[in-house]
């Protein structure tokens, strides 16, 4: 029995499996974190075994754990395949059938449809709700006037009845005229006197009568002063404003607006001051709209019509010098409320533009003291400081007074280092001198920039001759020429390179036909001879790398190398690619290392992109040279054009000159008969050589057609591409300028005001799309449907004209004019005083005109045809004088 007791015996399989987790059941892979590799886990295995009687039993659970394990993993994954199968099928039909857009395409149509009949409704609706609002604003607008004017109506009524009553009364207590001793004795009319009836009373009755006293005197005090709208308009503007001004005036009006509670904070003298001007600023607007109002807005007729129902409220409250009811104190108190906010919008809006217009004109006086006052042998600095100073200090005082004295100092401040930054010298963005480049003594005469001439073969440079049709440098008159007009004059790379990039790629296709015709020797050879002179002109002569690259371009040598069929183009792009780096500036470091990057297996491809790295290399030793010897070519440039202009044409006649001069001429007295009318002649009025010039010098400049070689003299032939692109950006400038005066007179905006942003947009846009300078508007402001197709006409017609290049809307002719005017009379101005004049007074003029946005390009196109007319004059004097003689001599002898 003991041992049948003791004895343990197996559960049944499907028993022993309950005993035990379920196989879906997922224990960590990790062997620290498993439970199978714990001492835990062999503690309660060989518990379970000893409670179970033996290994048999433990072996069975273990199998069929393990096998109901597989057997669940074998489940999942035939799901897992199952589902993947079904995933790849979907796929497949879908990529097989065929794909209908059209739904896509259809709901986004109704959508859109949708969204747009959601912003119909949306805009009606708010025009709906803006039309009632305005319905109702006009209701009660009108409501209001009508009960002044029924209150008028009733006061004037009860004046009328009391006078009646007052002259009633006197006649009935007049004694009738009888005899002198009447026969009845007539009884007396003792007037009954009022008593009051304590001190409190009577104190009340003495300060009611002094308070109508008091009120009775301020008023007439007023009305004395003459101030009616009917007088101020019979009166001119000077003395109305010296009128408001007075003393008397401001303090009779401070009485006044005191007395009916209009004065504000009366502790502030400020803020009365303010009020008592704001007050009589509504004469000075319906007397004199014209003078005061720069223009007629939407927001001028708002504050005319404000000042004229102050005014209405205003009139009655002085014809009577009773106490005011409370309803006329608040309207009168409402209708000063909405003509004062009315008024500070202006005043706002107007003297925001005048401080623009007056800082532009303090900084481009600053422009002007900034380029002479370095100039102490000609004195031109004295002439023009006195001038400066005094515009300068005016400026400073009414900026002062616009916007207060920390802030006018502020920004002007920051508008004179705008300016003086956008005018600074341009630092390059690296250094440009390059490594194999000396410093010249001061002695040393200029090197010659113009490229050495190859002697090669009769082939090679007949190929090579558009290379040097379009040459890499200009030639020395030409930078003489630009050094004379700007010191700061360097040789641009960005036109010269891809103009010589365009060439060289020519050149490249000739050398490859040649190579497929058995004909590319000699086009090998040309072009290591024009790279090797190129070379040894970037390098110093007698130094190290002088002679490296004479001996390892030796022509002979590559001539051999080339007949025997040496020559390795590896090699020979390995040597230039460990040359480049010690010639070339630390600038052109990135595009020699790509040139020594590029495993380009075409040679010719990669001789031309060598030719295009060694020709920025020689404009960057060239301007290093300009640079060193700025100074000394400065000097001599007008020497050097007197001499070459000299021995080119020697004493030949100057015939587009003399033409040139003769059309100046006859233009110049047209303008001048036009402008006396009759009148007596004045010396700034006459007629003189300096005026003639400036006269046909800005007729080249100023214009919008092409300029014509037979209109370009002689002596300017060197100005002919600066003239043209003078001509195109006046022709962007009045285009740009017509466009957004019309936008803003469409728009009820101040023509004063300054769209700069719009027009920076516009000036890089073509002249064929219409749609990108509306897009220019719109980016900022929001024009209504009638407005854009208004202003899209508009647009085309003035973008037609800047197509063609002329001159047909009204609105481009008036700027177009405005322009050439300006410019003539500013570079005409016969003294200083006259210059600096048209300087300080030229933002005023140009803003007024319609051209805000420009006021700086025409500054700097005025200072560069002035730069360009004082080295003409002064490298071509003496033949002007010769064609002024031979001019006056024929029209002496009436040839």
């Amino acid at each position: 029995m003991s041992s049948d007791n003791d004895t343990v015996h197996a559960p049944p399989a499907h028993l022993a499996a309950r005993f035990y987790k379920s196989s879906s059941y997922r224990r960590k892979s990790s062997a620290t974190s498993s439970r199978r590799n714990s001492l835990s886990s062999h503690h309660s295995s060989r518990s379970s075994r000893s409670a179970h009687g033996g290994p048999y039993s433990t072996h069975i659970a273990q199998h069929l754990r393990r096998a109901s394990i597989i057997e669940t993993r074998k489940a999942r994954l035939a799901d897992r395949a199952a589902h993947a199968e079904q995933v790849r099928l979907r796929a497949a039909m879908a990529k097989a059938a065929p794909r209908n857009s059209t739904t896509s395409e259809e709901r986004a149509l109704a959508a859109q449809q949708a969204r747009e009949k959601f912003l119909a409704q949306v805009a009606a609706s708010c025009a709906e709700e803006v039309k009632r609002a305005k319905r109702v604003a006009e209701d009660t607008k009108e409501k209001k006037a009508a009960e002044h004017l029924k209150l008028k109506e009733d006061m004037l009524e009860r004046l009328a009845e009391a006078e009646r009553r007052r002259s009633l009364l006197q006649q009935s207590q007049r004694r009738p005229r009888t005899s002198t001793l009447p026969s009845v004795e007539e009884k007396k009319f003792v007037p009954k006197t009022w008593k009051p009836r304590n001190d409190t009373e009577a104190a009340r009755a003495i300060q009611r009568a002094w308070r109508n006293t008091k009120r009775r005197r301020v008023v007439t005090e007023f009305l004395e002063l003459g101030l009616t709208l009917d007088n101020i308009q019979k009166t001119s503007f000077e003395d109305v404003s010296g009128l408001l001004s007075q003393d008397n005036v401001l303090e009779s009006t401070s009485r006044l607006l005191g007395l009916y509670g209009l004065q504000g904070d009366a502790a502030d003298s400020t803020s009365e001051n303010a009020a008592v001007r704001t007050f009589l600023s509504t004469f000075l607007v319906l007397g004199h709209p014209a003078q005061v109002l720069s223009k007629e807005g939407e927001q001028e007729k708002d504050l005319l019509e404000k000042a004229r129902n102050l005014l209405l409220v205003f009139d009655p409250l002085l014809t009577s010098f009773s106490t005011p009811s409370t309803a006329q104190l608040e309207s009168l108190s409402e209708a000063y409320a909405s003509f004062q906010t009315a008024f500070t919008a202006w005043k706002g809006h107007d003297s925001s533009v005048l401080l623009d217009t007056m800082l532009a004109q303090f900084v481009e006086l600053d422009a002007i003291w900034q380029s002479v006052k370095n100039d102490k042998d000609g004195h031109v600095a004295d002439d023009y400081r006195e001038g400066i100073q005094h515009n300068q200090t005016l400026l400073l005082v009414r900026l002062k007074r616009l916007a207060g004295t920390d802030r006018a100092m502020k920004m002007i401040k920051e508008a004179i280092r705008k300016s003086r930054k956008a005018k600074g010298k341009k630092k390059p963005a690296g250094d440009v001198r390059p490594r194999a480049a000396s410093l010249p003594s001061a002695d040393a005469t200029a090197p010659s920039l113009t490229p050495i001439e190859a002697s090669v073969s009769d082939t090679a440079a007949e190929t090579l001759a558009r290379r040097r049709a379009a040459p890499l440098l200009p030639d020395n008159r030409t930078i003489m020429h630009e050094l004379a007009i700007n010191k700061e004059y360097r040789i641009d790379t960005k036109p010269k390179t891809d103009m010589r990039e365009n060439v060289i790629r020519e050149v490249s296709e000739t050398m490859r036909q040649g190579l497929e015709s058995d004909f590319g020797d000699i086009f090998v050879i040309a072009m290591a001879e024009t790279i090797r002179e190129k070379l040894l002109g970037l390098v110093v002569p007698g130094k190290s790398l002088h002679t490296l690259v004479s001996e390892s371009l030796d022509t002979a040598m590559i001539a051999d190398q080339v007949k025997m069929g040496a020559f390795s183009y590896q090699q020979f792009f390995s040597f230039m690619n460990s040359l480049l780096p010690k010639i070339c500036a630390p600038v052109r470091d990135a595009e020699v290392k790509a040139l020594a990057e590029d495993e380009t297996d075409d040679p010719i491809e990669r001789l031309a992109r060598l030719n295009y790295v060694i020709d920025l290399l020689s404009i960057d030793h060239a301007n290093f040279s300009l640079q060193m010897n700025a100074p000394l070519l400065i000097r001599e440039a007008t020497g050097y054009e007197q001499r070459w202009f000299a021995n080119t044409y020697g004493s030949e006649t100057l015939v587009k000159t003399s033409q040139w001069w003769i059309r100046a001429k006859k233009k110049t007295e047209e303008e001048m008969a036009r402008r006396s009318n009759g009148s007596t002649s004045t010396p700034s009025s006459r007629m003189t050589p300096d005026k003639i010039y400036m006269q046909g010098l800005v007729d080249l400049a100023i214009g919008v057609g092409e300029v014509q070689e037979a209109d370009l003299p002689e002596t300017l032939e060197l100005d002919g591409v600066r003239l043209k692109r003078m001509r195109t950006d006046v022709l962007r400038m009045v285009v740009i300028s017509a466009i957004l005066l019309t936008a803003k007179n469409l728009m009820r905006r101040d023509v004063r005001s300054q769209w700069k942003e719009q027009a920076q947009r516009m000036w890089d846009l073509p002249f064929h799309d219409a749609a990108a300078f509306i897009g220019a508007i719109e980016s900022r402001y929001a024009l209504p449907p009638t407005t854009k197709t208004q202003l899209s006409g508009t647009i085309e017609r003035i973008l037609l004209d800047g197509r063609n290049r002329q001159v047909t809307h009204a609105v481009v002719k008036v700027l177009l004019h405005k322009i050439t005017t300006h410019v003539y009379n500013r570079l005409s101005a016969s003294s200083a005083d006259e210059r600096v004049k048209g300087a300080s007074t030229a933002s005023q003029v140009l803003s007024s005109g319609g051209l805000p946005e420009f006021v700086v390009h025409i500054g700097a196109l005025v200072d560069e045809v002035q730069k360009v007319a004082e080295t003409d004059r002064e490298a071509h004097g003496k033949w002007y004088d010769r064609i002024i003689a031979a001019v006056n001599r024929d029209e002496a002898s009436g040839v």
